[in-house]
């Protein structure tokens, strides 16, 4: 990362990306999200492999158009996505299908962790799971 805000720590990645949701294929988006929200598991499951520690994903539709927002932290050490894992290829599919090819990235500024939670994140993101005696 070019420019690394002094608050993110070591190993790890901060993304906000902006995609334009091709015209015509919001109702195309309700199903993809509604299927994201429904496989919920199937989608945590494979945050692991991939060390994402947080994704979110935000829909804004203003004047320019309709929009989806990726917000991701992750550690480097990360497989990126499987596309063994059948969720993960339903993702990419409906990706192709309703997104304009390309993104745009915002600058990370500022990261601001609560100590316990910046220890638990930087952990998974190095080795994955966390030990319940942690």
């Amino acid at each position: 990362m070019e420019n690394r805000p002094a608050t993110l720590p070591p190993r790890l990645r901060l993304e906000l990306t902006r995609h334009r949701i091709k015209p015509g294929k919001s109702a195309e988006v309700d199903e993809w999200m509604r299927m994201l929200n429904n496989r919920a598991d199937e989608c945590r499951a494979s945050l692991d492999p991939e060390r994402m520690a947080v994704e979110a994903i935000f829909r804004l539709t203003d004047e320019h158009g309709e929009w989806l927002y990726w917000f991701e932290l992750s550690g480097d050490a990360g497989e990126g996505l499987n596309e063994d894992r059948a969720i993960v290829r339903d993702h990419i599919a409906h990706s192709e299908r309703c997104k304009v090819p390309g993104h745009v990235a915002a600058t990370p500024e500022v990261l601001l962790l609560p100590a316990p939670v910046e220890h638990a994140i930087r952990h998974w993101a190095s080795y994955g799971a966390i030990a319940d005696s942690e």
